[in-house]
C-alpha cells in the first residue's frame, strides 16, 4: 500500500487557505471558486491553525441560524484537526477518515508545517488505481504477456 507522499506526488502540494479573520461567506466563495470541500486556516505568518469545511458551515452556521457575511472563520473553524505526515500509509488514512468520520486530512511535516491536504476522494482514487494496477499485472502474469 502506498503512502501519503504518493498522493501528493500526483495531486501536488497546493493548498487553498483562508485567514481566520475572513468571513464564512468569503470562505464559501473560495470553496466554490476552487471546487473544493475544505480550506485550511492559516494566520498572516502562514501558521496552520485549523480547517474550515462544508460540514463546519452546515453545523455551525446554518443550523445555528448565524449569518455567513457576519460570522468569522475563527468562530466556527475546526481547531487542531487530525493531521498526517507524508510517511503515513494510505490504509491508515482510510481507517482514520472512516473511524473519525472526517473527509479531509491536512498533511504536515516534522515541524508541523502544512505541506498539503488530502481528501477522502484522493484516498479512494489512489486505492482504486493501485488495485487496478495489481489486477492488470496479475492478468499479464497469468496470460504470459507480462512485461
Amino acid at each position: 500500500m502506498g503512502k501519503v507522499r504518493n498522493i501528493l506526488q500526483v495531486k501536488g502540494h497546493a493548498v487553498y487557505s483562508i485567514n481566520p479573520d475572513n468571513t464564512v461567506f468569503e470562505a464559501l466563495e473560495m470553496l466554490v471558486d476552487h471546487n473544493v470541500g475544505a480550506l485550511t486556516v492559516v494566520d498572516s505568518q502562514e501558521q496552520f491553525l485549523g480547517i474550515f469545511s462544508e460540514r463546519d458551515y452546515a453545523r455551525r452556521v446554518i443550523l445555528k441560524g448565524r449569518a455567513s457575511k457576519e460570522t468569522l472563520i475563527r468562530e466556527i473553524m475546526t481547531e487542531h484537526p487530525i493531521t498526517v505526515t507524508e510517511e503515513d500509509s494510505i490504509e491508515d488514512c482510510m481507517a482514520l477518515m472512516t473511524d473519525k468520520r472526517i473527509r479531509h486530512l491536512p498533511v504536515v511535516d516534522a515541524q508541523s508545517r502544512l505541506i498539503g491536504l488530502i481528501s477522502i476522494g484522493d484516498v479512494v482514487k489512489f486505492i482504486i488505481d493501485d488495485q487496478r494496477h495489481i489486477i492488470n499485472s496479475l492478468e499479464h502474469y497469468i496470460t504470459g504477456t507480462h512485461r
